[in-house]
């Protein structure tokens, strides 16, 4: 008799620490009441049947049969059906996750039409775990979740990140952090943040660094920081080009402020990943 065994190469990942709050399964009726709202989590859902259009940030976007939309946190939005071709879809609500996108949007959505049988059983398996509620359905339904999560990441090129999400997180605070994720380049001080979203700056540094554990501008540092040590490992930048490319005002102070987070200096970061991703010899 033949014999394959398949051993694994790495160690697998730990289990990801989310909550699915809820499945539901929509149809649209003429009684539909749409009102814009917002999520302190992540909305997933499937377009089974019809037409419709999504309703985000003073955005419409057309939505057909297996479309997937993503939505993350405290993004304003709706979904409207058309009449002639009623839409129906599945949702989940997902604590714990947020995914990242190209730019500065928060929400995406995309056609899944060469990949839907594997994503549409999570959804429907899902919502019959729900609707049942047999023995251990709520682990049963985490599993699936993380298993749908996991073929997301490999049918996309999606990144994600797990948050801590709480109600705590505000729909200004999200703004001003997606803004500092999508523009940590720019020359941003906090009184242009606080204007942004129409908050004093006081305020805005209190309900940041309670939301987040960081406030606004030590948060933009740490994303200018973290961008320059990808420069720094990956390119033949100069340093004072690196410092202006991640958004720093002068060569000096990214060199105060990279000495005091990594410990050492851009210098010798760049020498050390050098060595550390130089072939090694045989």
């Amino acid at each position: 008799m033949g014999n394959t065994r398949y051993n694994f190469t790495e160690e697998a990942a730990p289990p990801l620490p989310i909550k699915l709050l809820y499945v539901s399964s929509s149809a649209y009726g003429r009684d539909w009441i749409s009102l814009e709202h917002t999520h302190y989590f992540t909305e997933l859902f499937y377009v089974q049947k019809g037409n419709g259009r999504l309703h985000a940030e003073q955005e419409v976007i057309p939505l057909q049969k297996d479309d997937f939309v993503i939505i993350n946190p405290h993004v304003r939005h709706t979904e409207t059906s058309l009449d002639d071709t009623p839409m129906e879809y599945v949702i989940l609500g997902v604590e714990g996750i947020r995914f990242s996108f190209d730019g500065q949007k928060d929400y995406i959505t995309f056609s899944c039409q060469n990949y839907k049988e594997p994503l549409m059983f999570y959804f429907t398996a899902m919502l019959k775990e729900m609707e049942t509620k047999q023995k251990h359905y709520e682990l049963i339904c985490k599993n699936l979740l993380e298993m749908l999560i996991i073929h997301l990441i490999r049918f996309t090129d999606f990144q994600f990140d797990v948050i801590a999400s709480s109600p705590k997180i505000n729909r200004e605070c999200s703004l001003v952090k997606r803004y500092i994720d999508a523009n940590y380049s720019e020359d941003l001080s906090l009184a242009f943040l606080a204007e942004l979203v129409h908050l004093n700056k006081y305020y805005l540094v209190h309900a940041f660094t309670e939301s987040y554990g960081i406030s606004p501008m030590n948060y933009l540092n740490e994303k200018r920081i973290g961008n320059s040590r990808e420069l720094l490992a990956t390119t033949d930048y100069k340093i004072a080009e690196i410092a202006r490319l991640s958004g720093f005002s002068s060569q000096s102070y990214f060199s105060q402020s990279f000495r005091k987070s990594c410990g050492v200096s851009a210098g010798e970061y760049r020498k050390a990943m050098k060595r550390q991703n130089a072939p090694k010899s045989v």
